[in-house]
């Protein structure tokens, strides 16, 4: 598996368990205190993010961190 491979199954992961808790990428974003492009650069597999911002994302959604790094979905 390539970096980029992974960072896209990471930013597909947060998109699904965003879209689980019912939120937009808006009012994600607005939660985070982020831009909404931030968001959907993560879901789109263009940024690497780091292992501390995957935690805070997971704490965010109120999920476990392995639902976000799961390679076998």
């Amino acid at each position: 598996m390539q970096k980029k491979d992974l960072y896209k199954i990471v930013g597909k992961n947060i998109q699904k368990q965003r879209l689980i808790q019912g939120y937009t990428q808006e009012t994600f974003a607005e939660l985070m205190g982020v831009s909404w492009s931030y968001v959907s650069k993560i879901e789109a597999g263009i940024l690497n993010l780091s292992l501390g911002k995957i935690l805070e994302i997971a704490d965010y959604l109120n999920i476990e961190v392995d639902l976000l790094l799961n390679t076998k979905s």
